[in-house]
């Protein structure tokens, strides 16, 4: 069967918005290379980054935090009105579902409401299920600090902010993805930056997409200890099993995200705001893999990927795995939101054909 079917080297776009170099291992956001970005940055810089030019009204510096803020507490007004009968769906599910109520137009209000919503409704559900109150959003705090205070109920240690603000700077945006890429294709009809969003979220509901961190936790649960390490990952090639949070369809050399959230882990071992133990047995499982899976697939490049160190960012954060793909969604709206404003600009329904293969119908006589 021809490539075709995955879209592999099909140029279906034309960006500045990111670029991703599978053979140089390198992340390029509008100019700026990922290991600029986290250098020190927060989530704000990456938005503004990615959205300039985009909105003519759009702020800057502590200005458009401020207007993020505003937008979270905006957002957080339809939490109240869906009431708890919102906890009764599964999380994501009803974030989404929350995120329909947003006004559907191409508005920097808009645009600022959408990149809140992940943050304000995924925590507040995640209180309801357990039968608290949400939190109200503070909008004097930076983005990644008050999901954090929703999430925890309290004040965020400030290596835990830093952290989460790698790793939402991280997944930002990451070229043609098939959420990227589904938030273009409804930004083409013409549809509101809220239908694109929708879409999109439909698109990384899928385990192949947004799903797969929470997986390396099970892998990281059922090895146990170092020692356990090479052996299990060996009956686990042995049995044709994927070893999870390795290998990417783009790089071809280590996943530079994986590097960030690495130095995101280090940062909180540092402050005690991990379990030593937990990091330990991930660097071993890590080591070991990459030995195994060189050895047993020598023709592939199968490096570490994103999802190995996200997860055990996101646990060490304490959010729950169901809540993984719903604190991804966090971080990647903005870079939907960016595509589908770049592609409602050039005015150009997506259209692409298929090959038809199938049979054809037989001749009237």
């Amino acid at each position: 069967m021809s490539n075709a079917n995955g879209l592999e080297d099909v140029i279906a776009a034309e960006t500045v918005l990111s670029d991703v170099d599978g053979l140089g291992g390198r992340l390029i956001i509008r100019g700026v290379s990922l290991d600029e970005l986290i250098d020190g940055g927060r989530y704000e810089d990456v938005v503004a980054l990615l959205l300039e030019g985009q909105f003519a009204d759009l702020p800057e510096g502590a200005e458009l935090q401020a207007a993020l803020g505003a937008a979270r507490v905006a957002v957080y007004a339809h939490l109240q009105q869906a009431g708890t009968s919102v906890a009764d769906l599964p999380l994501f599910d009803g974030m989404r579902a929350l995120t329909a109520r947003l006004p559907d137009d191409l508005s920097l209000s808009s645009a600022l409401q959408l990149i809140a919503a992940p943050a304000v409704f995924t925590t507040g559900i995640l209180r309801l299920k357990t039968g608290q109150a949400p939190v109200k959003p503070d909008a004097s705090l930076s983005h990644a600090a008050d999901i954090l205070r929703m999430h925890q109920g309290k004040p965020p240690h400030p290596q835990q902010v830093a952290a989460l603000d790698r790793y939402l700077l991280t997944v930002t945006d990451h070229g043609l993805n098939a959420s990227t890429f589904t938030a273009r294709v409804v930004a083409s009809t013409a549809a509101g930056l809220t239908s694109s969003a929708l879409a999109a979220l439909g698109a990384l509901k899928g385990p192949l997409h947004g799903g797969a961190p929470g997986p390396v936790l099970d892998m990281l649960d059922a090895i146990g200890t170092p020692s356990e390490a090479e052996p299990w990952l060996e009956g686990a090639l042995a049995r044709g099993d994927r070893l999870m949070g390795f290998g990417h369809r783009i790089y071809r050399v280590r996943d530079p995200r994986a590097d960030a959230l690495k130095g995101a882990l280090r940062g909180l071992a540092r402050e005690g705001a991990i379990d030593p133990a937990r990091l330990s047995l991930a660097e071993s499982v890590e080591a070991a893999a990459l030995v195994l899976l060189a050895r047993a697939k020598p023709d592939r490049a199968l490096e570490t990927n994103v999802e190995f160190y996200t997860a055990l960012l996101l646990e060490a954060l304490g959010f729950p795995r169901e809540a993984f793909t719903c604190v991804f969604a966090m971080g990647r709206t903005t870079g939907w939101i960016a595509h589908a404003m770049e592609q409602a600009a050039t005015g150009r329904l997506i259209r692409p054909r298929a090959r038809y293969v199938g049979p054809m119908p037989k001749k009237v006589a």
